[in-house]
């Protein structure tokens, strides 16, 4: 480019260095920490590989750890029909992490459908899980008079419990069923706020599953140590929260 008198211009630096988000869209795919590649499926990896993708491989430590921890510990004492509590819910969260885990990346129109659908699926064999080992845990204390929601471990979880539903109904009928919500932009307004919620409820089941070290059944009986927990909870969320896209949300 020249100006009147003949002498070519500097060419702008944003033309010769274009700005990351300039590049193929590739700015609102950033995550929170890392590169894009660290988060971001590539268009035609198949869909399990998103599990292991970047810091991903972090929390499958982290869960793999923690799931190890409470199964041993579990089995390694005499099995009675609470056993299954701890057995269930530790197997939820480890379905959770990898629901969690299989959607981060996803990015284009036919990788996040192939992932919430297997999202949606994961997440249901979880909610399974939990709610039969919350079946089990209320039959325990009815049957033998125990008090209920007494222990940190306790409220913590009913609390779980309690928003995992919330977040369960709204995630499913916000996709399949937006029309209950006047539209389909208004379904799709709730994504950001299921996906928070989401990191929110993963955090809670951590710290309920860290309450639990305290329970007297665990600290007379099973021994799962509190160290333990809080390592392999870090682990996890060290490997999860930095894949959080910015744009899904809506971070800018």
């Amino acid at each position: 480019m020249a100006t009147a008198t003949g002498i070519p211009e500097a060419i702008p630096d944003t033309l010769m260095h274009p700005r990351e988000d300039q590049r193929d869209g590739v700015g609102e795919y950033e995550p929170l920490l890392g590169r894009r590649g660290d988060a971001s499926q590539v268009e035609g990896q198949a869909l399990y590989r998103n599990i292991f993708l970047g810091t991903a491989v972090i929390a499958q430590a982290g869960i793999i750890l923690l799931v190890a921890s409470v199964w041993a510990n579990v089995f390694l004492h005499r099995l009675i029909l609470f056993s299954a509590h701890p057995l269930l819910n530790s197997a939820g969260l480890l379905a959770i992490t990898q629901s969690i885990l299989v959607l981060q990346p996803t990015h284009t129109a036919q990788q996040k459908r192939q992932g919430t659908i297997t999202h949606f699926t994961i997440n249901n064999l979880s909610i399974d899980a939990l709610v039969a080992g919350l079946v089990i845990i209320e039959y325990n204390k009815i049957s033998q008079g125990f008090s209920h929601f007494k222990s940190a471990h306790a409220i913590l979880g009913l609390i779980t419990y309690v928003l995992l539903a919330v977040q369960a109904f709204v995630g499913a009928t916000a996709y399949f069923v937006p029309q209950l919500y006047g539209s389909v932009d208004k379904g799709k307004s709730l994504y950001k706020w299921h996906r928070a919620t989401g990191y929110l409820i993963l955090v809670m089941m951590l710290a309920t599953m860290c309450a639990a070290t305290q329970t007297d059944y665990n600290q007379t009986t099973l021994g799962i140590k509190l160290w333990a927990v809080l390592v392999s909870s870090i682990l996890i969320l060290i490997g999860v929260l930095p894949r959080i896209k910015k744009q899904k949300l809506d971070f800018s």
